[in-house]
C-alpha cells in the first residue's frame, strides 16, 4: 500500500520493473500506467514511462496501475502490477492570530 498522502501531496514511483533478483529490469515499449480514480488521484508517467509522478485530487481511494512488455523480443509478455493508496484533507497546522483594524466602540 502506498502512503497517506493529504490533497496538497504527491510522490513519485521509481522504476517498478524488477527481474528474479530485485534488480531494474528492462520492458519492451513505454510501460502503461492508470489510475482507477482521477478525481483522487492522477498518475504521469516520467520519461520512458519508466517512473511516475501520483498527485493527489481529491479525498478517497485510488488504485494506480502500470503495465509493461517483459518480453525483449518479438513477442508479447505482459506484466502487470497495482498498488492502492488514500488522499485525506489536510489538517490545520498552525494558528494564527492577528488584530483588524482599530476602532472606536460604539
Amino acid at each position: 500500500m502506498f502512503p497517506a498522502i493529504t490533497t496538497t501531496q504527491q510522490f513519485t514511483i521509481p522504476s517498478p520493473f524488477v527481474d528474479r533478483k530485485g534488480k531494474p529490469a528492462p520492458v519492451d515499449g513505454i510501460p502503461v500506467w492508470a489510475s482507477s480514480n482521477e478525481a483522487v488521484a492522477t498518475v504521469t508517467p516520467g520519461p520512458g514511462g519508466l517512473s511516475a509522478v501520483v498527485k493527489a485530487q481529491g479525498v478517497g481511494e485510488y488504485t494506480i496501475s502500470v503495465s509493461g512488455d517483459a518480453d525483449l523480443g518479438e513477442g508479447v509478455n505482459t506484466i502487470t502490477g497495482s498498488e492502492t493508496g488514500t488522499v485525506t484533507q489536510g489538517t490545520a497546522a498552525a494558528v494564527v492570530l492577528s488584530a483588524g483594524p482599530i476602532e472606536e466602540q460604539p
